[in-house]
Parts: C-alpha cells; structure tokens; sequence
C-alpha cells in the first residue's frame, strides 16, 4: 500500500465513528444545501438489530453523469425514530455526517431503545426529507417469545429480470429478512436479453459504487428495504465470482482485472459494501485497521472485515450469520487448474480429502463452536444458520462415481464433518440451515455421515433460489434427487423467495415463487410448504 493510500485508510477510520456515532452540531453546520433533486434517491434501511438497538442506514446520492455528482463536501445528515409514522412520538433523534470518503452513506446506530418494539425513522439534510422506513427491536435474551416471520433471499442478478419478488415479500409482514449473499453481480452482461447494467466491469471503489446505486434504485427493493430489519451477509460477487479468501476467483470470461491486485480490489469492494448495507461500523472500522496495520509492517493482507455474528431472539431463536467467502481455502482441483470452481471428481483430487482445508477459516470455526457451547444456545429452541451455499452433499454423477462441486461444502468436507460434529457434541436444538449461490431450492436432512444413508439427521436445510438469477432449468432435477435421498424436494427453474415461521413447537417453510422474472407484473405463487416439529429433525411436506 503506497503512502497516500495508507493515509487515505487512516483517514477512513476516523471518519468511520463520525458518520455512525450521534453528533450534536449548530443547524446550520457543514453542508445544508437545497436540493435541486431527491438525495435519498437509493432510499432508506435498518439492520443488525438487537434487543436495545438498531442501525439506520441511508446514503446521499444525486445522480449525474459520472455517477454521484453530490461533490467533496460532507453533509449534516438528521435523523428521527418514532413510535408513530406521523412522527408525533419521537423516541430518538440525532445528527451525523455523511462524508465522501465513505460515498456519503450514514449508519446511525441507535442505542437505549425498548425490546420488541417496532419503530418509524426518517433522515432529513436541508431541506429534504427521506421515506419513512419502518424497523424493529428484537425481545429480550431471556424473553419467552411465540412466533418469528424470518425471510431469506439471495442473488438478485439485475440483467436477469426484474426484482418484483421484494414486492410481493411486502405482503408476508415479516419480522426480519436475512440476505445470504450476491446482493450485486460484478460482470458487464453485454449478452443480457433482459436489461443492462450501466458501467461494464466493476473494478475500481467508483465502479463498486455506481452498482449498487444501480441495484438500490429499484423501487421494489428500496420498499422491502424499508418494510423490517434486513440481516446481512456476502458471497461471492459482491468482490469477484468464485474468489477464496486472498485467492482472486474467476469470472469466466474476459476480466480485465489481475490476480496480482486481487487484495486490493477486495478491500475497495468490502469499502463499498459496508457504505451500502446497514451493518455496524465496528465491521470495517476492523478491516481498515488491519489494512493500515499491515501497510505499515510491509504486508497485504491483514484486511478483515468480520461480518459473522450471533443476533438473539428471545428464547425462541439464535440467529447465526456465516461468512463462507473471506476465509475460506482455494477451492481444490479446479478444471485446468484455473482459479475457480468446477466439478470434481474426488477420487482424482489428492487435496479433496485434507482435513486441515476449512470453508469458514479456522478462527470462525472456532468462534461459532464457542458460541454452541454456551448455556444459552442449548436453551433456544432453534438454532438458525444464515450462510451461503447448500450444506447437504449432492452428488452431480448419476449412477457409479461421484461429481461434486468444489466451491461450496462439498469442497471442504473434512470442514463439513467438523461442523456437523459440532452441533453433535454440543447437542444444539433444532439446528435450521438457510442458503442461497445454487439460485435452485433444495430441501434436505443434513446428515452425519453421506456415506451412510442411515446415519443420523443432525439438522435441516432449506437452500434457496435466487431474486433472478439464471439457473439451468428442471430436466435433471428428478435424476439428482434420486442420488441424493437426503434431500425430499428441489426445483432449479423457479425464481423467488423463502418464509420461515417458528414457533416453540414447529417451523413452517413456504417456497414462494413468481411466474416469470423478466415481467415487472408478475404474480407470486406458493411452490412448497415444508413444516419441522422442534425436537425432531424430520421434513414433512406441509
């Protein structure tokens, strides 16, 4: 990292605190314009609740011809939380400054708020007033709690179709959606029969920027944005297709970028999606501190920007967001050798079977065994775990040998049976497992051992498909559920979302799917419902 770069990080840290902390500054402090056009155009959002706060994100944005053409200089952003959508109530209110350095985005995060509570907020900068967007608390630790409306989505590629399915997800009064990763897609899509992203390759901060303001201006996902609390996670191609922790990936086809500037790229887009979701400052204040750490001792790559958490709801839910991407070892064996995934085929690869390779990196292994063994995740009655990819092992092969996928459990299996292990020995109850990548949904028994189709059901799977990205269609749907028994139900052609209602006695699962992703009309349909009673790690079709 050059000097002015390392200043510029060290800039960014302490700019970070600014634009979340409450700041108590005169009205007419720094940057209170009259605007000539909407600067809340990419709309309003809240996330990473808890039971006594909240975090509410918007950013400034006034497109123009080279993207946001809001200038240099930092804005005094206000905010207010209310018990009322009137705003006659106001619970807390503040300020805080939305600088450029971090695009002009805000992350207020509120503290001292009362538990499962649903509030109003707003943001107001001069003479401008945001959409109002509705957010919540979660109960208590301790609080006996009887029902949670959990959605879960993924991969919403903005050239594939239209992303109508927010819409619809309106209407299912959830308390909580958790987002699984590829909230934007980093290819140019020339070939796209549907629409084209503006901006070819996204490569550079600027360009990371202009993508997602591209994706945050529709209309349907600034409205689902604004209906709860959104629980975030990444996978790949918020960075680069098929990356591997500080191994470049590969996006098949002509990326202009070099695998020799991979850490650097990488840093620039964790930048931008932190300037973008509504996460806590403390996740990149961390990944910034290890940048300038590590410039300043002549290293790389000490960037993290740590994303996997723990969020308690009552005693009804632990809710677990994984991170499979940033620590995650190169995928083995890949075709060619080229950076990437592929199909393998096992009995071929000498490193398919490494116990010591991981998907989530050694120290979130260990973290997440910790937090298993703790009192209180042996007293919630299910246990919900939000990552990126399907769990359960599918074999591609129909009939003698094998074919698996080497990019996501599959690939790491010795890292597969450490985890499974782990809710054996800690005997964690009810573990529920939630994906997205596949843009298929696949419903499964997660098993102890997939050498043994007795073996026991350690949990349940519910991977789901994508917004709008593309999949191959059903014409070997019915062959890979017959190889693979553990799963009861999957279909690779429909697009949309999944529901899960717990209660203390059972959760209930609804594939809801639309009719055709490249309609901004479409309808939504229900695809299968699935129910699991607690203590019994059984799918029923329900």
């Amino acid at each position: 990292m050059n000097p002015p770069e390392l200043q510029n990080r060290r800039r960014l840290l302490q700019l970070i605190g600014t634009s979340a902390a409450t700041l108590w500054l005169p009205r007419g402090a720094w940057g209170q314009p009259r605007w000539r056009s909407n600067p809340f155009s990419l709309g309003v959002a809240s996330g990473s609740p808890t039971f006594d706060s909240v975090v509410l994100w918007t950013r400034l944005h006034v497109p123009g011809l080279f993207g946001n053409s809001l200038g240099r200089e930092p804005v005094a952003v206000r905010w207010e939380l209310a018990h009322d959508d009137q705003f006659t109530r106001i619970a807390r209110s503040g300020q805080v400054i939305a600088s450029p350095e971090l695009a002009h985005s805000v992350h207020a995060e509120v503290a001292g708020l009362a538990a499962d509570r649903w509030y109003f907020y707003r943001f107001m900068a001069g003479d401008a007033v945001s959409p109002v967007g509705r957010t919540r608390t979660f109960p208590k630790p301790d609080a006996v709690v009887g029902r949670l409306r959990l959605g879960y989505a993924s991969c919403q590629k903005w050239e594939d179709g239209f992303f109508t399915a927010w819409r619809h997800m309106r209407e299912e009064n959830l308390d909580a959606v958790m987002f699984l990763g590829d909230y934007i897609y980093e290819y140019p899509a020339k070939n796209s029969k549907v629409r084209i992203p503006s901006g070819g390759w996204v490569l550079s901060l600027d360009d990371y920027r202009q993508r997602y303001a591209l994706y945050k201006g529709e209309a349907d996902l600034q409205a689902m944005h604004a209906a709860c609390p959104w629980l975030m996670t990444w996978d790949d191609h918020e960075v680069q297709n098929d990356y591997a922790g500080l191994q470049a990936g590969n996006s098949g086809f002509s990326d202009p970028s070099s695998p020799a500037n991979f850490l650097a790229r990488r840093a620039t887009a964790y930048q931008a999606y932190y300037e973008h979701m509504p996460i806590r400052a403390s996740a990149l204040t961390q990944g910034l501190a290890g940048l300038v750490n590590a410039a300043g001792k002549g290293g790389g790559s000490g960037a993290e920007m740590r994303i996997y958490t723990r969020l308690q709801y009552g005693r009804l839910a632990s809710l677990y967001l994984l991170d499979a991407r940033q620590y995650k070892d190169p995928q083995a064996c890949t075709k060619g050798d080229a950076l990437g995934s592929s199909t393998v085929n096992p009995a071929t690869c000498p490193h398919w079977k490494d116990p010591k390779r991981s998907l989530l990196g050694l120290p979130q292994e260990r973290w997440l065994n910790d937090e298993f063994a703790k009192p209180q995740s042996r007293e919630t009655r299910w246990n919900v775990l939000g990552q990126q990819s399907l769990v359960g092992q599918r074999d591609y092969k129909v009939g003698p040998g094998q074919a698996f996928w080497n990019d996501g459990w599959d690939g790491y299996a010795g890292a597969r049976t450490r985890f499974t292990d782990s809710l054996r020995q800690h005997a964690l109850p009810n573990p529920v497992l939630l994906g997205g990548d596949m843009h298929e949904n696949w419903v499964g028994h997660v098993k102890a051992d997939y050498a043994d189709a007795s073996s026991a059901n350690v949990g349940v799977e519910f991977c789901g498909t994508s917004i709008t990205s593309r999949s191959g269609g059903n014409a070997k749907t019915a062959e890979r559920l017959a190889e693979n028994p553990h799963f009861v139900f999957a279909d690779a052609q429909r697009k949309g979302y999944g529901v899960v209602e717990f209660t203390p006695t059972q959760l209930t699962t609804t594939l809801r799917v639309v009719d055709d992703v490249t309609s901004r009309d479409t309808k939504i349909e229900t695809l299968a419902s699935f129910a699991v009673q607690s203590g019994r790690p059984v799918i029923e079709r329900a």
